[in-house]
């Protein structure tokens, strides 16, 4: 084992991708050992985790009631479980992919088989056909509401603001300026650590280019240059978007009120 990280009532190493698989493998055939199949994925299987990384798990059972995540602590190590049955799973992938973030697709996809070997590779095949199928185009709207979100955010950089003022707008407007970049290249979009990772598959110079302006307005609270790539990312979108805007609610929004007694 590789590393120390602190376990609930003791210090434990990292496991590696085999100690990893062994502990997941356990974990099924104790808490959920009703399971068809599952997978176990993240930094750990892939072998580049940290001593804070935890194992994820997707277990698939033939039928449940409703699907959980949860949470907890196995032999000393954290696991995230996602548990579903096909039909939750369904449900939670065409989600991911709506959104354009394929969480659970890449869990499934590039995780290690734990059961039914059979029906886990056909699940996983059907997974890697969707990821390289890539995600939906964004829709007007969404691309609008992100030119206006972005717009917003750098309005605010424009004006005289207080240095934890800026450490906010500039946390708000990194993720979004993130999804305008990566889903408006027809790419899945991710959050976190992942967020570098994609637009540095996408261009290489573009991920520097985040890097450098917001490294410079989270250290110094100089906005220049995430206001230039602000702008120039919107640029191929039609631009920054305030004046005209308009998103009607749906007609159902309404509280009617109580009737008189």
């Amino acid at each position: 084992m590789t590393g120390q990280r602190k376990g609930p009532a003791r210090d434990v190493t990292i496991p590696t991708p085999i100690e990893a698989l062994t502990v997941a493998k356990a974990v099924v055939a104790t808490r959920y050992a009703d399971a068809a199949f599952a997978f176990a994925a993240g930094s750990i299987m892939r072998g580049d985790g940290t001593y804070l990384s935890d194992i994820d798990l997707v277990v698939i059972h033939d039928r449940l009631e409703t699907a959980r995540r949860e949470s907890f602590t196995a032999d000393g190590f954290p696991i995230e479980a996602f548990v579903h049955d096909p039909e939750t799973l369904a449900w939670f992938v065409d989600a991911d992919v709506a959104r354009g973030r394929p969480s659970i697709l890449n869990m499934i996809a590039e995780g290690k088989i734990i059961g039914d070997a059979d029906r886990a590779r056909a699940l996983q095949r059907d997974m890697a056909r969707r990821l390289a199928d890539g995600p939906p185009p964004l829709a007007p709207g969404e691309r609008d509401a992100l030119r206006y979100d972005i717009t917003d955010a750098i309005d605010d950089l424009r004006g005289e603001r207080r240095p934890g003022e800026i450490l906010a707008i500039g946390a708000t407007l990194y993720p979004r300026l993130v999804e305008l970049s990566l889903r408006g290249r027809g790419r899945w979009n991710g959050a976190g650590k992942w967020a570098p990772r994609l637009l540095a598959a996408v261009d290489a110079d573009l991920a520097v280019r985040y890097e450098h302006a917001f490294r410079i307005l989270f250290v110094s609270g100089k906005c220049e240059d995430v206001i230039a790539l602000a702008e120039r990312e919107m640029q191929p979108h039609g631009g920054p978007l305030f004046d005209g805007d308009c998103r009607p609610a749906p007609s159902s929004w309404r509280i009617r009120p109580r009737s008189e007694p």
